[in-house]
């Protein structure tokens, strides 16, 4: 084998790194200005939760949408994360910084777990062995002593960020989670649009092919398990600050339906698509409450008319229109 054969067999094997675009950096620059200035036009909690939503279905799309893996179980480590967050704050007295990376590390600890056992199925059978650890974690939220059963973890303290910048009030936290948000959504961003992403792919539209080059596919599956599971987990500690408060509807299976709902409304596979569905659900959520359990009936109405007539979601039918992929 010549030299030219084996740097063209090379650089199969190794997709290139894809920068960001000018029109993805556009689209953030405007995002971060809005959300910026967010909290003089809406309530400040109500923006959090939707940054913290929108968080948790990014880290879903990341392990559906680029690694084709569709978890039923991600509420266990969004609920988990939040519960190690809250009882950190509570009850070990730590900082709010401290406290959200504690949860983002036991939900990653977590995802590799479980991860390494889901990913020796595929299909609908890796579906089920999520949801079946996720109930798993949901009894033993339930029963756990620390986890104070049906009452979870209330009056959690905010605290001061580095021990010295107090965060008690809704104006303050919100720019801690603007931060949080908006960072995690930019390491997503690149972990995507890196060759680690590219390889993802690659397992998602040939998985044989894939095996063929010379990947290792159970690890990069593993990984991107892992890495889903992590941020997933640092949308729900942040969550924990916000509403100072953990309970089981954090670690119950609607939870994981949410994600699926607002990742599928918004488009599988988009960057800014999950985003767009979080919006969306947690908006009709908050304006519709009034209506109790009616918002459930007009959420599945909406989620049958997006499939039926968005098929790729919102941000995929418009990325399809301008013909630019967002």
């Amino acid at each position: 084998m010549s030299v030219s054969d084996i740097q063209a067999t090379e650089n199969e094997r190794r997709p290139a790194t894809v920068g960001m675009s000018k029109l993805h950096m556009a689209i953030f620059a405007v995002l971060f200005i809005v959300l910026a200035v967010l909290p003089m036009l809406v309530y400040p909690v109500f923006a959090m939760k939707v940054m913290c939503f929108a968080l948790f279905a990014a880290a879903f799309n990341l392990l559906l949408g680029f690694g084709g893996l569709l978890s039923f179980g991600h509420a266990a480590y969004f609920g988990g994360a939040s519960y190690v967050a809250a009882h950190a704050s509570k009850v070990w007295g730590w900082t709010p910084e401290a406290s959200i990376l504690v949860g983002t590390a036991a939900a990653a600890l977590l995802g590799l777990a479980i991860g390494a056992l889901a990913i020796r199925r595929q299909g609908i059978y890796f579906a089920m062995v999520t949801l079946a650890f996720a109930q798993m974690v949901y009894f033993f939220a339930l029963q756990a002593e620390f986890t104070g059963g049906e009452d979870g973890i209330q009056s959690v303290p905010r605290g001061e960020l580095f021990g010295l910048f107090p965060v008690n009030s809704n104006e303050a936290l919100y720019y801690l989670v603007l931060a949080v948000t908006f960072g995690g959504i930019l390491f997503l961003y690149r972990i995507v649009h890196s060759p680690f992403g590219q390889v993802l792919k690659a397992i998602r539209e040939n998985e044989p092919r894939a095996i063929s080059l010379g990947y290792r596919v159970n690890r990069y599956k593993l990984l991107v398990f892992m890495l889903s599971a992590g941020f997933a987990g640092l949308a729900g500690a942040t969550k924990s600050q916000v509403f100072q408060l953990a309970s089981l509807t954090d670690v119950h299976w609607s939870m994981s339906g949410e994600v699926v709902l607002m990742t599928l409304l918004g488009g599988v596979g988009t960057i800014f698509g999950p985003l767009m569905g979080a919006t969306i659900v947690v908006t009709m959520q908050n304006y519709l409450a009034s209506m109790g359990a009616w918002v459930t009936v007009i959420q599945g109405v909406i989620f049958v008319l997006g499939v039926l007539l968005f098929r790729e979601g919102v941000v995929g039918v418009i990325s399809r229109w301008i013909k630019r992929p967002l």
